[in-house]
């Protein structure tokens, strides 16, 4: 079956577990870029099998409902997202989700490479809560030296980002960092300052595994401590894919309600 620029496909050498969209195809070689995880990889042509997907039924779903809360005579305050992001469709998912949920965020597309130079304007200019700092990542394995942080392709890039927003927000608990993609270095991005990070076990994580984060901190009271293993366990590969430090929630709880 041919395979052309825009069809979906796995591959036969990974046991085809990932389902990938064709963005470009050169000499035999397609290049891809996974549906629900945040990766880009390549492949010969001849290692791909196409397959039917229809974009409008993608999982959205997570392990755990997001959390309602008793609405009674208090009135709540959700903690505000900004979130930044190097892939534009996993952005447009996140947001989505975030809008179902109820929590107000802001998102911006903005390469990895050039997230540093303007995350200081934007925290100013939005003030949120909580900030997310994503895109895409890989470890390159072949180089065999999880611990060199220029063997991933924008770790690297998220650390230095992460950097410029602790220039504007030291504190852990005033300005909450979510950071990372597939295969991140996990223990570069929190010694950078990030609360939460990808990837302790340098695998892939799920486009909306950010955003699940955030959303679970934005929905939990201020006074109430985090439940850090419970928090993991709502992204799809739990404490292998993300990792963190316990903390507050982010929602303020006021009285009366009118």
């Amino acid at each position: 079956m041919e395979i052309k620029k825009g069809d979906y496909v796995t591959r036969n050498s990974y046991d085809n577990d990932t389902i990938f969209k064709v963005m470009n195809i050169k000499n035999n070689i397609c290049y891809l870029k996974g549906v629900d995880v945040r990766l880009y990889a390549d492949s010969g042509i001849d290692d791909l099998v196409k397959i039917e997907y229809n974009k409008d039924n993608q999982e959205d779903v997570v392990v755990e409902e997001i959390p309602k809360n008793d609405r009674d005579e208090f009135f709540y305050l959700p903690g505000k997202i900004l979130h930044i992001d190097g892939d534009d469709d996993y952005l447009k998912r996140c947001l989505k989700y975030y809008k179902e949920a109820g929590v107000f965020a802001v998102g911006k597309k903005i390469s990895e490479a050039n997230i540093y130079e303007c995350i200081i304007d934007l925290l100013k200019e939005y003030k949120p809560d909580i900030v997310i700092i994503t895109g895409h990542d890989a470890y390159y394995k072949k180089r065999n030296d999880v611990n060199n942080i220029k063997n991933y392709k924008n770790s690297e890039n998220f650390v230095k980002a992460i950097h410029q927003a602790r220039r504007y927000e030291s504190s852990h608990e005033k300005l909450v960092i979510i950071a990372g993609a597939c295969q991140s270095d996990y223990e570069a991005l929190i010694k950078a300052g990030a609360n939460y990070a990808s990837s302790p076990k340098r695998i892939n994580i799920h486009a909306l595994d950010p955003a699940i984060i955030a959303t679970s901190l934005s929905l939990t009271e201020r006074n109430k401590l985090i439940d850090l293993p419970a928090l993991l366990d709502k992204t799809k590969y739990g404490k292998d894919g993300i990792g963190g430090i316990i903390g507050n929630g982010l929602m303020y709880v006021g009285y009366p309600r009118q």
